[in-house]
């Protein structure tokens, strides 16, 4: 169920959020462009690890029933997304 970015999709939104942050009048750089592009970078690819995590902590419980449950019936779409959401409830990453 993993949504991996490639390096070249994770590069093009980061120019995206860069461009965007150089047209705000109300942003100032402290560094050059393309330092802030690479923290812009690496918070992407945080990111996505902390969602990878979830997805197969997600999975794991799907898999630790004691009943199997086969991957892409209605049951297990149901679980995961359950499991899935009450992982990112735990992190704060999901807003009622």
């Amino acid at each position: 169920m993993s949504n991996r970015l490639s390096r070249e999709k994770i590069n093009y939104l980061s120019r995206q959020v860069l461009t965007v942050l150089e047209k705000d009048d109300q942003v100032d750089f402290l560094d050059d462009p393309n330092e802030v592009r690479l923290v812009i970078v690496r918070s992407i690819e945080e990111e996505m690890r902390l969602y990878e995590a979830i997805d197969k902590k997600a999975i794991d419980k799907i898999q630790s029933q004691k009943k199997p449950i086969e991957e892409g019936s209605r049951e297990w779409e149901i679980l995961y997304r359950k499991y899935y959401n009450d992982e990112l409830a735990k992190l704060g990453k999901l807003s009622d």
